[in-house]
């Protein structure tokens, strides 16, 4: 189907941090899958693990007990708020069994009248009808029938809004990305993150966090609500889980999950044995001290750079936005014009974004030399960009 407007690049292989065409171009990837590939591309610990459970056991379904779900479930809890998970094979499979699960805890409750989930103007959380429908945007709703019930859209940052949501007798839960990666790379602060927690509790209300882009290491540390020192009640992760192997989780307490009893929910292809195999590798690779320590040092000295960037092409480059290795360049020039520019001129991926912006969102294990040469080529992008503009 007609469905994906495709960039004119048809990829080959890839190792790391870099990507080949098959015309034998070499790119500087800084898409990473859009936020997948956390540990570049090939990494050689996820093509082993692969390889290791290829050998022995690939799929049998959910009605046995699966190799590996134990394993990494607890490796998840362990490290995480959470006290069970759900496995699922990409990051809307977890929104969808977040959404169900908030729902079910208040009918487990015996509160079926709270069904109301509300989500924030810029949110994605990917294309399932829950999906699309929690995040309500206009591009990706239309022509699909009438709004699902109990759905509703906050402006993001609307503080009262969200107070007066939080209230409503029949609201169930409220979704958010702590930080945005598809709207635009916004950060909702610290200080507002622990204000919901505070509010949710008070009303009876659940928290889930979508975590798909903005978790498993990418803003500095293993989940993006740990800066603010709160958790959700319920949590969607995918993308980095596998290292580019589909996969997706939904974390939650064992009392935000109390509705999900036996055929309530389900999954043939989840927690696959593959899955489970390249995704604890993964897991125990991004969540390791070195690999979150060298997210901080690359982020702090691209931010820094970004940022004079920022100074010296005024005309180009509008705002630095993101936290940790999701970052986002706000432009003058049409976003999707500047990635062409950017592909073509300076051999280097950047992913699009909105609010105008190109997310920067390289493996989580990018070295220093690498990020210096990230800059120099959207430097080169920038001159080329100035060039354009004054034509």
């Amino acid at each position: 189907m007609g469905v994906y407007n495709r960039a004119p690049l048809e990829v080959d292989r890839g190792q790391g941090v870099r990507l080949w065409a098959k015309d034998g171009t070499e790119y500087l990837d800084c898409v990473s899958g859009i936020s997948t590939n956390a540990l570049g591309h090939a990494n050689p610990k996820l093509a082993e693990a692969l390889k290791a459970q290829a050998d022995k056991l690939w799929h049998v379904s959910n009605i046995f007990k699966i190799p590996g779900q134990d394993e990494l479930a607890d490796a998840l809890c362990a490290k995480s708020f959470a006290e069970v998970v759900f496995f699922a094979n990409s990051g809307t499979e977890a929104v969808e069994c977040a959404l169900k699960t908030a729902r079910k805890y208040h009918h487990a409750n015996g509160q079926p009248e709270r069904i109301d989930i509300y989500g924030f103007d810029g949110s994605f959380h990917g294309r399932t009808y829950g999906g699309i429908n929690a995040a309500a945007n206009p591009s990706y709703t239309e022509g699909f029938g009438p709004p699902m019930q109990g759905f509703h859209q906050l402006k993001w940052g609307d503080k009262e809004a969200l107070k007066a949501a939080f209230e409503n007798p029949t609201t169930a839960a409220v979704i958010l990305e702590p930080v945005q990666g598809e709207g635009g790379c916004r950060a909702t602060s610290e200080e507002d993150l622990r204000w919901m927690r505070e509010t949710a509790d008070a009303n009876g209300v659940l928290i889930i966090f979508d975590e798909v882009q903005c978790g498993m290491g990418r803003t500095g540390k293993l989940w993006a609500h740990e800066w603010a020192g709160m958790a959700p009640d319920i949590m969607a992760v995918a993308k980095a889980l596998g290292g580019g192997f589909p996969i997706g989780a939904c974390l939650a307490t064992a009392e935000a999950a109390k509705g999900m009893t036996v055929g309530a929910h389900g999954s043939t292809f989840g927690g696959n044995p593959l899955a489970m195999a390249v995704g604890k590798a993964a897991f125990d690779e991004i969540s390791s001290d070195a690999v979150i320590a060298n997210v901080n040092e690359i982020a702090g000295y691209l931010k820094q750079q970004l940022h004079g960037l920022q100074e010296r092409f005024p005309d180009v480059i509008v705002e630095v936005r993101g936290k940790g290795l999701l970052l986002g360049l706000k432009l003058v020039p049409n976003n999707r014009e500047f990635m062409g520019w950017a592909r073509d001129e300076a051999k280097l991926l950047v992913a699009g974004g909105g609010d105008n912006l190109v997310r920067i969102l390289p493996p989580l294990n990018i070295t220093l030399d690498e990020a210096r040469e990230a800059v120099e080529r959207v430097e080169k992008a920038c001159e080329f960009a100035r060039t354009k503009l004054a034509a």
